[in-house]
């Protein structure tokens, strides 16, 4: 979704600035813009399409110490240069960089702004022209501000620059994420560490409704009444190495390929001293005193939840329920008696999944997060967080954030059996190094998966992904990873509902991915295979070693039966790239799609 970035100090602004937006190109987005300010005023830069546009666009001639800058995911108004950030109040005295969504920006429009004539299609250059109203109605520019903030409705991330005050840039944000780091002389503001990371690691994180004066030397948070507010910075965990795709053409590849070292850490962080499984003894109380478990999550992290449910009851015992965020904020069922809320999200900033926390701890529901990024808002918000540990994801299309995702929760429904007494029949330790190593072998077979990806997906326009018991899931999340980045219209469904109408669309030459790695349905998801066969499909079946057939295309290594979709998954992920890769398809940053998901 979009990013923002901004910088005061006593170097140059621009290529700060640029640097840092090139950073957040992982999030997505259509149009991108800077405004630096000197002596001279204020001088903005902004273009539809990619940052390298932009950066030749910028007037290297000029010296600027303060500036801001933003990457756009368009949502009001056409992709455009016209509707691109910053964006300036008539006077050209204001400009303003924005994520989010002003819900009630119709309402500003027609109440202050009705002799003021727009430039952009935009709700944000709405809230820097009514903000230009007060102003010239003799309030000071804070004052200004703050009023403009209490009556927007909606989420909003804000940087603002006054050209009358070269010294400060005005921060403030309400359901999106925003960050203020510290540094020595100068102070940056940024949606996303990572995107500052190149001159800071302190940060300050900021909540909901609060407003921040960032001066090169001084940094004041303030509520909307104007009280100060005192917090302390955080050490942004996050290797600069990380996050560079060093020697692979694509973050994507660089992430699939790191998925077995992720195991490895996940075991090390979760494993106590005399070598078991720990995680906080509050989160196992937490699960024990449930009388039903909610996983709220939305796209590659509800495939997950998915997965992660058979964990929970078949582990733990524990009934459990798998709802899409976006759906459970308007549609919420009936609760039991003890629900517990665990909340899955890669980057921990997801704005339908953070409105159904904000819902449930007002009704005074504990709640979980399981997220990659530690500080995140879902991670401050909820009673607990259990984090992956997979380090940064870059490409937009999750890989290693869902098998951390699926680790960390039979990690949980694991510990939590034991507490219960309950015997699971496994050492999760020794059998998550095998998927470790499993993984690198299913890795190290690329010219495979990249044949695979040609035969099947060159010149295709849809794919079906079939599988029964955990396998469906897997499915789902291999349909998903295949329209992603290939934009192949690709659906998953389980084997049994072919015949109940999604058969109809089976037609000579179809490609049809089927898993086989449950024992117990082997034989059932074979038979769906031959129905689609009969109807003029290409099958791809992907079994597991001790249930193979001399007709399948791919034999993945033998691992805990329940713990299959680690691996499963990872050909899928492998057959999508190489897809994308033929298709001349931007992998890491397909169209219309962004990383963070930062807006309902």
């Amino acid at each position: 979704m979009c990013g923002i970035v901004g910088f005061i100090g006593q170097k140059d602004s621009k290529e700060i600035l640029l640097k840092g937006l090139e950073k957040l190109e992982y999030r997505g987005y259509d149009s991108a813009g800077i405004a630096v300010m000197n002596d001279e005023g204020v001088h903005v830069f902004k273009e539809k399409g990619r940052i390298a546009t932009l950066r030749e666009a910028v007037d290297q001639r000029l010296f600027a110490t303060a500036g801001i800058g933003h990457t756009r995911w368009a949502t009001h108004g056409v992709p455009s240069k016209v509707n691109a950030h910053p964006h300036q109040a008539t006077s050209e005295r204001f400009t303003l960089v924005h994520n989010g969504v002003i819900e009630n920006y119709t309402q500003l429009k027609d109440e202050y702004l009705q002799n003021v004539e727009l430039k952009s299609d935009t709700d944000t250059e709405v809230v820097v022209q009514v903000l230009e109203q007060f102003v010239k109605q003799g309030l000071e520019v804070e004052e200004a501000f703050r009023k403009t903030l209490s009556l927007l409705k909606g989420s909003y991330a804000i940087a603002m620059l006054d050209e009358q005050n070269s010294e400060t840039i005005y921060v403030a944000k309400n359901k999106s994420p925003l960050l203020v780091g510290l540094g020595d002389t100068f102070n940056v503001v940024a949606s996303d560490a990572m995107a500052m990371l190149q001159v800071t690691d302190q940060y300050i994180e900021l909540m909901d409704k609060e407003i921040v004066i960032v001066k090169k030397e001084s940094v004041t948070i303030k509520n909307l009444a104007g009280e100060t507010i005192n917090r302390d910075p955080y050490t942004a965990e996050l290797d600069a190495s990380d996050i560079e795709k060093g020697t692979y053409p694509h973050y994507m590849l660089k992430e699939i390929d790191e998925q077995p070292l992720v195991m490895r850490k996940i075991v090390q962080e979760y494993q106590s001293d005399n070598g078991t499984l720990t995680i906080d003894p509050c989160i196992v109380e937490a699960m024990k005193g449930a009388d039903r478990i909610y996983i709220i999550a939305a796209g590659t992290s509800y495939h997950a939840g998915l997965v992660g449910k058979q964990f929970i009851e078949k582990m733990a015992h524990i009934p459990v329920e798998v709802h899409i965020s976006s759906e459970f904020s308007y549609n919420m069922p009936l609760l039991s008696e003890k629900p517990l809320f665990i909340f899955i999200s890669q980057s921990g900033e997801t704005a339908d999944s953070r409105a159904v926390l904000v819902h449930v701890k007002e009704m005074g529901h504990k709640a979980i997060t399981i997220t990659n990024v530690p500080g995140s808002t879902l991670s401050r918000e909820a009673d607990y967080t259990l984090l992956l540990h997979a380090g940064p994801e870059i490409a937009v299309a999750s890989t290693k954030a869902y098998t951390a995702q699926l680790a960390v929760l039979a990690i949980l429904a694991y510990v939590t059996a034991e507490s219960k007494g309950i015997m699971v029949g496994m050492d999760l330790v020794k059998e998550l190094g095998i998927i470790a190593n499993s993984m690198e072998a299913l890795c190290d077979d690329k010219e495979v998966m990249e044949a695979i990806a040609w035969e099947y997906f060159t010149t295709t326009r849809n794919c079906f992904f079939i599988g029964r018991a955990m396998d469906f899931f897997v499915g789902l999340e291999g349909a998903l990873k295949l329209k992603e980045i290939s934009y192949i219209q690709a659906e998953g469904f389980a084997g049994g509902e072919l015949k109940h109408g999604t058969i109809a669309l089976i037609e000579e030459g179809t490609p049809v991915i089927a898993l086989a790695t449950q024992e117990h349905v082997n034989l059932s998801i074979r038979g769906n295979v031959k129905e689609v066969v009969a109807r003029g499909a290409h099958p791809c079946i992907i079994s597991m070693k001790g249930l193979e057939t001399e007709e399948d295309r791919y034999v993945l290594p033998a691992v805990n039966e329940m713990l299959t979709p680690l691996i499963s998954v990872i050909p899928l992920q492998l057959i999508s790239y190489y897809a994308a890769l033929h298709r001349d398809c931007d992998v890491d940053k397909p169209r219309n799609l962004a990383k963070s998901v930062t807006v309902e």
